[in-house]
């Protein structure tokens, strides 16, 4: 019995965490015009994380590149994991430092007219810091999800959408439903 209650409270508070998302719902908007118009100015969305929150910048970066809904046949949009892949992710390591394995792919790839999308739970992580302090400094607009209180990364980013929490996995769910939800607008958009 106890084990059941302590299922149930995870469900409960999973669901009131996703209520107080609806406070966010100017930054979630802004953030899907801002997508939405870099697409279609031919630019590309740059997005990176770490740890689940890499897993979850891959994934909605799969879901753009091939396809985000099954009924939908479309063109794939050009977003792009800045966790490229092992061997620029410990060449970059190795070396210059895990701080700039985003900052230096950023710095490669990305022009004035991207985008940026960083995912992190704490908002201080150092390669989280670098790329956004690159993105900064090529003038690429960013927008951040982010958790707690937004960390170091609420003050660089130019758009902060934080979920007010301190629990990673609550965080993480609340993420990958944001990401959902505004790619699928934007998707919709571009397609209308």
């Amino acid at each position: 019995m106890e084990k059941n209650n302590q299922y149930l409270l995870e469900i409960v508070e999973s669901i009131e965490l996703k209520k107080k998302l609806i406070s966010l719902n100017k930054e979630v908007f802004i953030s899907i015009q801002k997508i939405f118009s870099t697409i279609k100015k031919g630019g590309k969305i740059f997005i990176c994380g770490n740890g689940g929150s890499a897993a979850d910048a891959q994934h909605l970066s799969a879901e753009f590149l091939i396809r985000l809904n099954p009924n939908i046949n479309r063109r794939p949009f050009p977003v792009i994991s800045l966790a490229m892949d092992t061997s620029t992710l410990t060449a970059c390591s190795n070396d210059y430092g895990f701080k700039y394995i985003f900052s230096r792919n950023l710095e490669a790839l990305a022009c004035k007219k991207d985008l940026l999308i960083v995912i992190s739970t704490s908002g201080n992580s150092k390669n989280i810091i670098e790329v956004l302090k690159q993105s900064k400094k090529r003038k690429i607009y960013s927008v951040a999800l982010l958790g707690n209180k937004g960390g170091l990364a609420k003050k660089l980013s130019d758009l902060s959408i934080i979920v007010p929490d301190n629990k990673v996995a609550r965080i993480q769910e609340c993420h990958i439903f944001l990401g959902h939800f505004i790619f699928n607008q934007v998707e919709k958009i571009l397609l209308s």
